[in-house]
C-alpha cells in the first residue's frame, strides 16, 4: 500500500512515570543513575528554587524521552538517553532537542518534528510525544515489532 503523495503518516509515543519511581533514583544509594539518564542541563532544569531535585520535573523528562522513544519505532533497541534531552522552552513548553544516535533513529526513519507535552498529576508524570513520517516508510528499513 502507497499513501498518495505529500501523505503523512503519524507517529505517536505516550510514557507514564510514577514520583515514587523518582525518589528511588534519587536515593544515594543507588548511584548515579540519573547523571546516565539526564544531562547535566536537564539536571540543572530539574531543581526547585532552593535548588533541590524536584521529583516532578525528573519524571516529567523521563516520561518525555520514552514518549520520543516510542516515536523512533525502534523496539527492541537501546533508549539513547543523553542524545533525548528535554529542556525548558519558550513559555515553559518542553524543547526537545536530539544528538547522536537518537538524532540518527530519527532521520532514518524521516520523522519531521517531533512535539512534546508534559503533564503531572495525582504522583505520576506523563509525556505524549507526536510527528510526523512523510509516506510509508520502506518495509525493509522499518524496524520489526514483536
Amino acid at each position: 500500500m502507497t499513501l498518495p503523495s505529500g501523505a503523512v503518516t503519524p507517529r505517536i509515543g505516550i510514557d507514564l512515570v510514577p514520583l515514587a519511581r523518582v525518589a528511588e533514583l534519587l536515593n544515594p544509594d543507588t548511584g548515579p543513575a540519573l547523571h546516565r539518564m539526564l544531562s547535566p542541563g536537564e539536571l540543572a532544569a530539574s531543581r526547585t528554587p532552593d535548588g533541590a531535585a524536584d521529583p516532578e520535573s525528573i519524571a516529567g523528562r523521563l516520561a518525555a524521552k520514552e514518549a520520543v522513544f516510542k516515536v523512533f519505532s525502534a523496539a527492541g533497541q537501546t533508549l539513547p538517553w543523553l542524545g533525548i534531552e528535554i529542556l525548558p522552552g519558550p513559555g515553559g513548553r518542553p524543547d526537545l532537542r536530539l544528538s547522536g544516535r537518537a538524532a540518527e533513529l530519527a532521520e532514518r526513519v524521516g520523522l519531521g518534528p517531533i512535539d512534546v507535552s508534559i503533564s503531572h498529576s495525582g504522583g505520576f508524570a506523563v509525556a505524549v510525544a507526536a510527528a510526523a513520517v512523510a509516506g510509508l516508510p520502506d518495509p525493509a528499513q522499518a524496524p520489526r515489532h514483536p
